[in-house]
């Protein structure tokens, strides 16, 4: 085994177990009241002005929270849960609403998307996460669990663009409105150092294996110089027998 791949290996397992759980403390923001689940979300504005809202409002994938001294106080749980201001499912109603939110699905969509694509992605870093622990053993391990950690890359960098896309446009409809509106710094936060995360591992996992593989190589060169010294050595001594021969036949 090649003294390199294990270091790679540990290295991009470290990566991934923090992209995991990174992706995990995200996905789960706002689906309890508990610390630091209630302090995890992706958008928070001032309702104060919208009938039957609570003052302060937080979006995150499960809820749409009201905000009690500086923390999150969500109701049950909803899965893939929408940011769609007027609809029913936000605030049922027009009134003090952004008017870019008025008569349209574009934040709607973005917002529904991200939940399946975070899925998936979370599904591939997992996976990865577990045959990463064969990587610093075999080559074909580390090339597998690349491929499985890059899949995951790709998904989260899909769900951290849909994110940015619909909430950064939905903070600066708020506050265009005169209505306060800020990012969750720690959403965002883990979100886009997960997709960093996911990176450094696909990369390390790749460097493990091509390390792998060049290390073998020189290892068989070894042994194959290894195997023709004795036939050298052999073929030397011959040539000496014969040279002996020779000469005691040249005395006689």
């Amino acid at each position: 085994m090649a003294i390199g791949r294990p270091i790679m290996g540990i290295l991009a397992l470290f990566f991934t177990a923090g992209a995991v759980l990174l992706m995990f403390l995200t996905l789960l923001g706002g689906a309890t009241n508990t610390t630091p689940l209630n302090n995890i979300y992706f958008l928070q504005a001032d309702t104060s002005n919208i009938p039957g809202a609570p003052a302060s409002s937080r979006w995150t994938f499960w809820q749409l929270c009201a905000v009690r001294n500086g923390r999150s106080r969500c109701g049950s749980s909803h899965p893939n849960f929408p940011f769609d201001p007027p609809s029913s499912r936000n605030f049922d109603t027009e009134v003090n609403i952004p008017k870019e939110f008025i008569n349209t699905n574009h934040y709607f969509l973005l917002s529904r998307f991200m939940f399946p694509f975070m899925i998936i992605g979370l599904f591939f870093a997992v996976l990865s996460l577990f045959l990463g622990l064969v990587a610093p053993c075999t080559r074909i391990g580390s090339y597998m669990t690349s491929l499985l950690a890059w899949l995951a890359w790709v998904f989260q960098v899909i769900t951290s663009s849909l994110m940015t896309a619909c909430y950064v446009k939905g903070r600066n409809n708020f506050n265009r409105n005169g209505q306060n509106a800020h990012l969750g710094k720690k959403a965002f936060a883990f979100m886009w150092t997960a997709v960093f995360c996911l990176m450094l591992a696909t990369l390390f996992y790749c460097l493990g294996g091509a390390r792998g593989r060049r290390d073998e190589g020189y290892s068989g060169r070894e042994e194959r110089r290894g195997f023709f010294a004795p036939r050298r050595s052999g073929s030397g001594a011959s040539m000496s027998h014969r040279a002996f021969r020779d000469s005691r036949k040249e005395h006689t």
